[in-house]
């Protein structure tokens, strides 16, 4: 995508000084004249951001700010290592907040509205991000945070929450545990603003037939503000970003090279008016491509696919590479299966080992059926031979976080 004048003014005037407020930086680009980024194709040149990096800087060698200037620090899980520690100004609160109300606003989402916050608080950027659009916008903000699905539930009828923030793992164990009581006429919910994690259709439509809502994805990391820098609007046809906040890249994931609009390849954000924590061209690890032309919504911000995976959820599986969306796609065209599995893979007697477990409720000679129909179409739409196991709906965990699906045992 062709970088905007104003795009390239905002990272111009953070380069300026870069150096003098961020010890990160200072040392990233000590060998780069800053004040020749001049052009989109200067900047190109300038090296990624990665993750490692990121986590190298802890605790505080990202911060740009004195300390007087930071309000808040967020940090990312840090199950794969060191976490990332992300100081904030009370400028980057408020430009957060800004941001995730707008993506309020994109799924219809009004000052009338009650809303629902299930993701949770703490060091993480989920509960408070989402509940800092809905108090900006003027909704009532119902901060429950994980866990504890009776009371959830009575809240929800008690409140009449209206519109639920929740990760695709936790929506569905709530859908499931409504539709189980039958307390669905209770309900209120019209909306459903779903994060943090990827989801297939199948998924998609469980949740939102049995909570009888509209789903929104809403797109967002730890490293730049936290959720709410996207979100999919009511033609469901990609992700709205706001690039007056945000500069979107896509380039080859192994080569670095910036890939046209419409070519699918990894996500690279460098944000243009943040304060405690500037990013420039950072490496997300997420998969997607930018979708040219308008979208039929009428909003003039552009658009990403909807993340189809990250390059480090890729597993390779006798010499094929394999992404769960691939497997969300083969279980989507599985009639008889529901959007629910899970993937063991071993190395046994010389060989690789792929074991799908899905859910169904079909039983007896429909289960047979549905587990070849399943091995049919993963060896022709992904090419190898798996080992289906059918089992019964709800037998599968449910999270109230993220839902592993993956594991893999060969090491």
């Amino acid at each position: 995508m062709e970088m905007k004048k104003a795009q390239l003014d905002l990272i111009k005037k953070q380069l300026e000084t870069i150096k003098e407020r961020s010890p990160f930086y200072r040392e990233k680009f000590k060998d780069i004249d800053l004040t020749s980024i001049q052009t989109q194709e200067d900047f190109e040149k300038l090296p990624f951001t990665t993750k490692d990096d990121l986590r190298n800087a802890y605790p505080l060698g990202l911060q740009a700010v004195p300390d007087e200037k930071v309000v808040r620090i967020h940090s990312s899980s840090g199950t794969t290592g060191t976490p990332v520690i992300i100081p904030y100004t009370q400028q980057d609160i408020d430009d957060w907040a800004f941001q995730f109300k707008r993506c309020y606003e994109m799924a219809g989402i009004t000052p009338l509205d009650r809303i629902h916050i299930t993701p949770g608080y703490g060091m993480w950027t989920a509960g408070i991000g989402f509940q800092l659009g809905a108090e900006l916008l003027g909704a009532m903000a119902i901060p429950m945070g994980p866990g504890n699905t009776d009371k959830q539930l009575q809240m929800m009828m008690d409140l009449g929450s209206t519109v639920l923030c929740a990760t695709s793992s936790y929506a569905l164990l709530l859908a499931e545990t409504i539709a189980e009581r039958g307390i669905k006429d209770k309900i209120k919910l019209r909306k459903g603003v779903i994060g943090s994690e990827r989801w297939g259709e199948k998924m998609r439509a469980r949740i939102a037939d049995e909570l009888g809502v509209q789903l929104y994805d809403i797109y967002g990391l730890t490293e730049v503000y936290g959720p709410g820098i996207g979100i999919t609007c009511d033609e469901e046809s990609g992700i709205h970003y706001w690039d007056d906040f945000v500069y979107f890249e896509i380039v080859d994931p192994i080569t670095g090279e910036v890939l046209p609009d419409g070519e699918s390849g990894e996500l690279v954000i460098t944000t243009l008016r943040k304060e405690g924590a500037p990013l420039f061209r950072f490496s997300t690890h997420d998969l997607t491509r930018i979708i040219p032309g308008e979208c039929l919504c009428g909003s003039e911000f552009p658009r990403i696919e909807t993340l189809v995976g990250r390059t480090d959820d890729m597993v390779k599986v006798k010499g094929v590479n394999i992404f769960p969306a691939q497997i969300e796609e083969v279980i989507q065209q599985v009639p008889l299966a529901s959007s629910e599995y899970q993937v063991m893979i071993d190395h046994l007697y010389g060989k690789d080992i792929m074991t799908v477990f899905f859910e169904t409720a079909a039983e007896g000679e429909d289960r047979a059926k549905a587990e070849l129909d399943l091995i049919n179409t993963f060896k022709s739409k992904v090419g190898i031979t798996i080992s289906p196991k059918a089992v019964a709906l709800g037998e599968l965990p449910r999270s109230e976080k993220k839902s592993r699906r993956i594991f893999d045992n060969r090491y």
